[in-house]
C-alpha cells in the first residue's frame, strides 16, 4: 500500500528537522537536491525558519515563464538564495497543493508547528501573463 503522507505535514517534519540550521545556507545548497519534489518542501520550511529567526515581515518566491526563479525578502534589501526553476515551481504547486488555492489569485492563512509552538503565517499567490509569485507573510511576534 502506497504511503499517502500530506505535504502540509512533510514541510512541518523538515522545519523540526532543520530548526537549528542556518537556513540561508541550507537555501543555497538546495539547488543541488535531486528529488524536486521534497526539495520544494525543504526549501519552503527553511524559508519559514529564516523568516522567524530573521524578523522578515514577508517572503516572495516569483517563477517567470522562461523558468527564472527569484526570491525577495521583505526586512532588509536582500535577496534570498534561489531554489533554481524546477524546485521554484515545485514550491508553487505544494502551495497550492497545500492550501487549496484554485485559479490565478488566492489569498489565506496557513498554521505551522516550529519547534514547540505553532505559528500561523500568511500565504497568497498570484499568477499572471510573466509569472507566478508566492508570498509568506510572518506575523509581527514571530
Amino acid at each position: 500500500m502506497k504511503d499517502k503522507r500530506n505535504f502540509h505535514l512533510e514541510v512541518q517534519e523538515h522545519i523540526d528537522c532543520f530548526a537549528n540550521t542556518d537556513p540561508l545556507r541550507e537555501m543555497s545548497e538546495i539547488n543541488g537536491d535531486t528529488d524536486k519534489d521534497q526539495a520544494a518542501l525543504k526549501w519552503m520550511a527553511l524559508a519559514v525558519l529564516h523568516g522567524i529567526n530573521f524578523n522578515a515581515k514577508k517572503i516572495s518566491l516569483r517563477t517567470t515563464a522562461d523558468g527564472t526563479t527569484t526570491v525577495h525578502a521583505k526586512y532588509r534589501k536582500a535577496d534570498l538564495p534561489s531554489p533554481g526553476g524546477d524546485i521554484g515551481r515545485n514550491v508553487l504547486e505544494a502551495v497550492r497543493q497545500i492550501t487549496h488555492f484554485e485559479g490565478d489569485e488566492g489569498k489565506g492563512p496557513l498554521a505551522l508547528g516550529v519547534r514547540n509552538d505553532s505559528l500561523e503565517i500568511g500565504v497568497s499567490v498570484k499568477r499572471d501573463e510573466h509569472g507566478e509569485t508566492v508570498t509568506f507573510k510572518f506575523p509581527k511576534d514571530s
